[in-house]
């Protein structure tokens, strides 16, 4: 990968301004502005349907924006694409590959699309596809093809990467494996626009998120950023059983906030067990049975829950 210099490092590697997408009467994306910076792994995290892959193949080149402009490295689309297209690497959502081929000879057919790039057995071993080598890609599991389709993404040894879901469907070993994978490119100085709706991916692997629901943003920051903006250190979910009524909940002690979702009630809470008492009194006063009662650190998927009422998966 080519070093960028001491002023490259604080330029925008990818931004975009007011762009829209339609699809007859949907509007995939809406307005959406983005900036990321040369060096870091930048995050859209959404639910299925929340523009996050319309927004990536408008950025790679693949699709055109009905609407906004796109700077990608300085360039812009239109203009010595091929030059361009040399210094970036794409994990599409999904790869097709010919099956028959084995890994080499398929990292080797892409490495031959580039005038200069990473030697295909680097490349084999950062993925660690070692053992792998000659075997038919149709011989693959899951999480093997996923890391077939980022060593190809990485054989141009290109500045910026995209990864769209690059872990979507793999089994806990196989995602992080694909974690450390992406960790190694982002720790050589190499730019990632990563989309996922994996919260726990994108608290892990990115420096910055943008939060995306019906093609816009609703919120921007690191992720310890959009977690503090809660107001909650703690969640608080429980379902009840009888005549309960959830007002005033959000004015007990401790309580931020409160959302309903899934028949059960959502409490963003600061201080839990001032919260925890408050509510067991609420329930036992108001003669409801408590059927559950759960606690988690506040993560990204509740600051989406607080922004929109529902879950991530939701969508």
């Amino acid at each position: 990968m080519n070093q960028p210099d001491a002023k490259s490092n604080t330029a925008v590697a990818l931004r975009c301004r007011g762009l829209v997408k339609r699809y007859s009467d949907v509007t995939a994306v809406n307005g959406l502005d983005l900036e990321a910076l040369r060096g870091e792994c930048f995050g859209l995290l959404g639910p299925n349907g929340a523009g996050k892959t319309t927004t990536v193949e408008i950025l790679e080149g693949l699709t055109t924006a009905d609407e906004g402009e796109v700077e990608i490295l300085g360039h812009r689309w239109g203009h010595d694409d091929h030059a361009l297209r040399e210094r970036l690497g794409a994990q599409l959502q999904e790869t097709k590959f010919t099956e028959k081929l084995t890994v080499e000879e398929t990292i080797r057919l892409f490495r031959s699309f580039y005038q200069r790039g990473r030697s295909v057995d680097e490349v084999i071993g950062t993925v660690e596809l070692e053992e792998k080598r000659r075997s038919q890609v149709g011989k693959l599991s899951g999480g093997q093809r996923q890391r077939l389709a980022v060593a190809c993404a990485l054989v141009s040894d290109p500045d910026l990467l995209f990864l769209d879901e690059p872990t979507t469907g793999l089994d806990p070993q196989a995602r992080l494996k694909l974690w450390d994978i992406i960790s190694q490119f982002r720790a050589s100085g190499g730019t990632i626009l990563l989309t996922t709706h994996y919260m726990e991916e994108a608290a892990r692997l990115c420096d910055r998120v943008a939060i995306m629901d019906h093609g816009k943003t609703i919120a921007l920051g690191t992720p310890a950023e959009l977690i503090s903006s809660l107001g909650a250190d703690q969640i608080i979910e429980f379902a009840v059983a009888g005549n309960f009524h959830p007002s005033g909940l959000d004015a007990l002690p401790g309580v931020r906030a409160m959302h309903e979702r899934n028949g059960g009630y959502q409490l963003s809470v600061s201080e839990i067990g001032a919260a925890l008492t408050a509510l067991m009194a609420e329930i036992k006063n108001q003669r409801a049975e408590l059927l559950s009662l759960t606690t988690h650190q506040a993560t990204l998927e509740d600051v989406f829950v607080a922004l929109t009422g529902r879950m991530l998966r939701d969508g």
